[in-house]
């Protein structure tokens, strides 16, 4: 998980899109807040100002640009807190909003000319908000800033024209809220997804297994029982389990050695892992060379083809040991176990199906080894 030195998100758009859809209830509640409290400053200064300066010209003719700003940033107010928005909608409520914001602050620095001093300090408080309170890409929150920048020191040239002593001054004022906006904005950025990170790792290292990255049994008890169970009933799928394990494997250890022996188990492992179907079928490492494969929506016609695809090809499996100078060849017995939650009439669980997978191996084993043994259960 790479984070991108100047940007601060992550180098690999996967990992980005992971992180964003994890922060994303949080995004649209910062944008729906941000946005309302915006939205209710923005008209409070209007009223102020009529208050204190009445209602003349100039108001009334930056009041249309006022209320769009208004009605804008409140509708993208309620759609985050009221519509499930996604993460490419979110951006766009903000990009939104912040273009018709900073669009309507210059129509109205341009109806009231004496004041681009005050006009400058409200811009820069603006642009904070842009770069730091409204959940956006960074990048964007950049084009827009510089963008508001340039068109403002445009106007302040064509409009009303300041020495060049107060031009320098308020020139190296925005130039360092950008700076700052920016910096500030980068280094939220890397936080968060640091601590996305942590929490990744965490998470890894609480479901997966260390050595071969299959799940663990923990991870089995506590998520996948549960949850294939209730989706193989609530669909009424077949779901077949197959229990597998290394055949002779103290032996390999003892005649190798513990480090040839986990090399072995790796290999099996990744072996399990590359012809299973990713995001749908569940690996366990279920005991030490015992691995457990949960396989949704399979009939027992499909589980007996991939164990018996697995057997054959890691008793072709050639691994090399002594430094390369032997090789290796293990076997690996199978229990493939079925049935059809769609039967009203039987309630079998998970645990009956490993244990039937269970029993279908050690008999494998007494077999001879390196075959497959299964059932159907009715």
């Amino acid at each position: 998980m790479t984070i991108h030195p100047l940007t601060g998100e992550f180098a690999r758009d996967a990992t980005e899109s992971a992180f964003l859809a994890h922060q994303l209830a949080r995004t649209r509640s910062l944008l729906g807040f941000t946005l309302l409290f915006c939205t209710v400053f923005y008209l409070s200064f209007f009223v102020t100002d009529v208050a204190v300066l009445g209602f003349d010209l100039a108001a009334a003719e930056t009041f249309p640009a006022r209320l769009l700003v208004a009605a804008t940033a409140g509708s993208c107010a309620w759609l985050a807190y009221r519509r499930p928005l996604s993460v490419r909608a979110t951006r766009l409520a903000a990009s939104i909003a912040e273009t018709v914001a900073l669009a309507g602050f210059m129509h109205i620095a341009v109806h009231r000319p004496a004041e681009f001093h005050w006009h400058a300090m409200s811009l820069a408080i603006m642009l904070v908000v842009v770069y730091l309170y409204i959940p956006n890409r960074l990048v964007y929150a950049l084009a827009l800033a510089a963008t508001a920048t340039a068109v403002f020191f445009v106007l302040v040239l064509q409009v009303a024209p300041m020495p060049f002593p107060d031009m320098l001054t308020m020139g190296l004022l925005l130039v360092l809220v950008n700076t700052f906006g920016l910096l500030a904005a980068r280094r939220y950025n890397h936080v968060l997804r640091e601590e996305f990170r942590l929490q990744s790792d965490l998470k890894q290292a609480a479901q997966r297994d260390h050595l071969t990255g299959c799940y663990n049994r923990r991870y089995l008890h506590d998520h996948l029982m549960c949850a294939e169970l209730a989706r193989a009933r609530r669909f009424g799928h077949k779901l077949t389990v197959v229990l597998c394990d290394i055949d002779h494997f103290k032996r390999i250890n003892d005649t190798h050695g513990h480090t040839h022996g986990d090399a072995v188990i790796r290999a099996f492992a990744a072996l399990l892992l590359q012809l299973t179907r990713e995001q749908l079928d569940a690996v366990v490492r279920y005991g030490g060379e015992e691995f457990l494969l949960i396989l949704p929506e399979t009939d027992l016609d499909g589980g007996e083809q991939l164990a018996e695809r697995l057997r054959a090809r890691f008793a072709a499996m050639a691994l090399p040991v002594e430094g390369g100078r032997t090789v290796l060849q293990a076997t690996a017995s199978f229990g493939v176990a079925t049935f059809d939650f769609g039967n009203p009439h039987v309630r079998y669980t998970l645990p009956d199906l490993i244990s039937a997978a269970d029993k279908l191996m050690y008999a494998a084993k007494r077999k001879g080894r390196n075959c497959v043994e299964s059932i159907e259960l009715m």
